[in-house]
C-alpha cells in the first residue's frame, strides 16, 4: 500500500494546478490586483467571510501582513462564493490544457476513489480540510477529482501545522528547516511568505545555536531528526483517508493518479515552494 507521503506526491500536483497552470491563473485575474490577492481569495474561500486573523491561523507560515495586504487587494465585490466559482472555472481550463490528457474513464474512476478517501477525512482540528470537505461535489469528474485532492491536501496541511506546533517549530523555523532539507528554494519561500531578512537570519542563528544547523544552511544530525519527526507525525495524521479506503483501492487510486499527476507536473516548477520532489 502506498504511504501517505507517496499519495501526497500524487494528489498535490493535481491540486497545484490552480496556482501554477497558466489557464487557471488567467481565469483568476479578475479576483484581485496581485497573485497573492488571488491566491488568498481562492484558498480562503471555503472558510467564508472570516476575519483576517482566522486566515492567517489557517494558512500557517505566512507573515500576517502578507495575508492582510493580499486580502486588501481582492477586487471589490469578490465574495467567497465568487472565488469558489472562479477556482473551479480555472481548474476546468487548466485540465483542458494538460498535455497527454488522461482518459475520461481513468479520471472518473480516480475521482470516485479520491472523493471516498476525502470523505473519510477527520475534521477535528482541520479547519481548511473540513471547509473543503463540506463543499458539494462538482458534476464533472475532473473537477470532482480536483476538489477531492484539494480536501486531502488541506487535511494533510492542517495536520502538518499541528505536528509543527507539537514539536515546538515556529513558522519561520519551519521554512528554514524546509530549505535546509533541500525541499524548497529559500528565496521563493522568504518572498512568498514575506519573511523579512532580519527574521530569517535571526532564526538561522537560533537553530544553529540549538545544534540543528551547521555551518551554512545545512541540517545537523539533530536537525534531520527533528525534520524527520515532524514529517512522520504529519504522515501519521494524514493516514486516516487511506486506512478507510484500504490497501487495494489506495493502490488502485495511486495507479490512476500517476498519469494525471505526471501531466499536472508539467506546469509545476521543478524547484517549488510546495516541496514537491522532482519527478
Amino acid at each position: 500500500m502506498p504511504t501517505p507521503r507517496e499519495m501526497w506526491t500524487l494528489y498535490e500536483p493535481v491540486h497545484a494546478l490552480t496556482y501554477f497552470a497558466p489557464a487557471a491563473l488567467a481565469v483568476s485575474e479578475p479576483l484581485g490586483d496581485s497573485f497573492w490577492a488571488r491566491y488568498v481569495a481562492q484558498r480562503a474561500a471555503p472558510l467564508g467571510e472570516v476575519p483576517t486573523a482566522v486566515v492567517v491561523a489557517a494558512f500557517g507560515g505566512f507573515a500576517p501582513d502578507r495575508i492582510a495586504d493580499a486580502r486588501a487587494g481582492i477586487a471589490p465585490g469578490v465574495t467567497p462564493t465568487a472565488a469558489l466559482g472562479a477556482r473551479l472555472e480555472g481548474v476546468d481550463a487548466a485540465f483542458g490544457d494538460l498535455p497527454d490528457a488522461p482518459d475520461v474513464a481513468v479520471v472518473t474512476e480516480a475521482a470516485d476513489l479520491a472523493w471516498e478517501a476525502a470523505s473519510a477525512c477527520d475534521d477535528a482540528g482541520r479547519v481548511l480540510g473540513a471547509a473543503n470537505r463540506a463543499l458539494p461535489r462538482p458534476a464533472a469528474p475532473h473537477l470532482a477529482l480536483w476538489q477531492a485532492t484539494t480536501t486531502l491536501r488541506e487535511h494533510r496541511g492542517d495536520g502538518h501545522l499541528a505536528a509543527l506546533a507539537v514539536h515546538g517549530v515556529g513558522a519561520v523555523a519551519s521554512h528554514v528547516l524546509k530549505v535546509a532539507a533541500g525541499e524548497s528554494p529559500g528565496r521563493d519561500l522568504r518572498l512568498g511568505r514575506r519573511i523579512r531578512e532580519a527574521a530569517w537570519d535571526a532564526e538561522v542563528g537560533r537553530l544553529r545555536s540549538a545544534g540543528l544547523l551547521g555551518d551554512g544552511l545545512v541540517l545537523t544530525d539533530a536537525g534531520w531528526a527533528l525534520h524527520g519527526s515532524v514529517e512522520d507525525a504529519t504522515d501519521r495524521a494524514a493516514a486516516g483517508p487511506w486506512e478507510a479506503l484500504g490497501p487495494e483501492r489506495t493502490g488502485r487510486l495511486a495507479a490512476l493518479l500517476e498519469p494525471i499527476a505526471a501531466a499536472a507536473r508539467s506546469v509545476v516548477p521543478a524547484h517549488n515552494p510546495i516541496g514537491l520532489p522532482p519527478r
